[in-house]
């Protein structure tokens, strides 16, 4: 089956249509808030340092409860899970509201808050990743996973830019905090990721086992066991942790290249731009030979690029530099995901996917704090170049220790339950 057909067959699909718009809708809401709190807090304080405590207040209770979350994904309704965990974020999301109105300038509310997305998050994300399984045919997949991919970097485009005009446009047309503008349009749109979310079916694990500790660390087990995941996963884990870039972006876009809100949802869609693109050619062409290769060579190019951008004082140079971020992950995030999803049996695939989530988010999250802690120490040029070295340094590290990723080359077949 060809993709772009595989693709218009799993839109014909009620409830994954409703699921893949739920998630578009939930990434433009995050995107967006990720805007307003990081140039929120930045024009508060001034200091890189609490722009690296909102990824550490997301990470701490991320890391806490992403097992059980995963371990929930395959015991109860995953909808459910999915519903209950966005409610949260909800919550998350008028904390941030009320902080605002009150125009306080004491910051820890917000650190409150963000730990209350990180918990909301700890549930949804290995959940997200294992439900698509179970709303298409195993031959679909692919092209589900090629349309997920799609609508979430088309959203990463332009969340990030509409949190940039919302929160411009609300300090100067409505002479009010920018913040509060596009906080309330972030509530309107998880209201209707809820209203989705819960019109979809029941989607419950297959071959669900008894709720023991043994089955509790079975997805650490499995990924401990298949050497291809656990490298592409810690991969993941290394490179972003020493090369993410986009918890300093309001710092750029304040004090290196001077652009401003509008400037700052700019820079912060330019990966998406890439992405996106990347994500559209994979749709056509999906990586079906040399994976390993492929996602040793995105990972590279992800560092190539935060390197350039660590240098440049050029917002145009900056931009293309976030491009190349943003195609490098693409690449590197397609192998991962299909490798671990096509790996799983679906009884264990919500532990998993919990697994992956945990690398994953300890990434984004860590990677910010050790963002802003270095740009303390050396400044954000500085911080983000080295984080660049050090993740080329990962990719050739990670060449040596892991061969059997490296020499990959086919997907395996999609794994049947037990």
């Amino acid at each position: 089956m060809a993709v772009s057909s595989g693709i218009r067959a799993a839109l014909a699909i009620q409830d994954f249509r409703r699921y893949a718009l739920a998630r578009f809708c939930a990434t433009i809401a995050w995107q967006m808030l990720g805007v307003a709190v990081g140039w929120q807090v930045y024009a508060i304080t001034g200091d890189p340092l609490d722009l690296g405590l909102i990824g550490l207040a997301q990470f701490l209770p991320f890391l806490l409860l992403v097992m059980p979350g995963g371990h929930v994904a395959d015991r109860a309704d995953r909808r459910l899970v999915m519903v209950g965990a966005y409610a949260v974020e909800t919550c998350c999301v008028l904390v941030l509201l009320i902080f605002t109105v009150t125009s306080s300038q004491v910051i820890w509310p917000v650190f409150v808050a963000m730990a209350l997305f990180g918990a909301g998050r700890a549930f949804w994300m290995p959940c997200g990743q294992a439900m698509t399984v179970n709303l298409v045919p195993k031959e679909m997949f692919a092209s589900a996973v090629a349309l997920n991919s799609t609508l979430f970097q088309t959203a990463a485009i332009t969340g990030p830019a509409l949190g940039g005009v919302f929160y411009a446009f609300g300090e100067t047309a409505l002479d009010s905090s920018g913040a509060l503008l596009v906080y309330a349009v972030v509530i309107a749109l998880l209201i209707a990721v809820l209203s989705l979310l819960i019109s979809i079916r029941p989607v419950r694990a297959k071959g669900r086992g008894e709720a023991t500790m043994t089955e509790f660390f079975e997805g650490l087990r499995f990924v401990w066991n298949r050497k291809p995941v656990l490298g592409a996963i810690s991969l993941d884990l290394f490179a972003v942790l020493f090369g993410g870039a986009t918890a300093l972006l309001p710092m750029f876009a304040a004090d290196v290249l001077h652009v401003g809100p509008v400037g700052l949802g700019v820079l912060r869609s330019a990966p998406g731009v890439g992405a996106a693109l990347v994500a559209v050619w994979l749709a056509q062409r999906p990586i079906t030979r040399h994976a390993g290769t492929w996602m040793f060579g995105g990972v590279a190019l992800y560092g190539v690029a935060t390197v350039v951008f660590g240098q440049s004082t050029s917002f145009v140079l900056s931009a293309i530099a976030l491009f190349a971020i943003g195609c490098g992950d693409m690449v590197s995030v397609f192998v991962r995901h299909l490798l671990v999803q096509l790996e799983t049996p679906d009884a264990i695939r919500g532990r998993v996917s919990a697994v992956s989530s945990m690398f994953i988010g300890t990434s984004n999250e860590l990677g910010e704090f050790e963002s802003g802690v270095t740009a303390r120490w050396w400044g954000a040029e500085a911080a983000v170049t080295v984080g660049g070295i050090a993740c080329l340094l990962v990719v050739g590290t990670y060449l040596r220790l892991f061969p059997e990723l490296r020499r990959l080359d086919r997907f395996p077949e999609h794994a049947k339950s037990d």
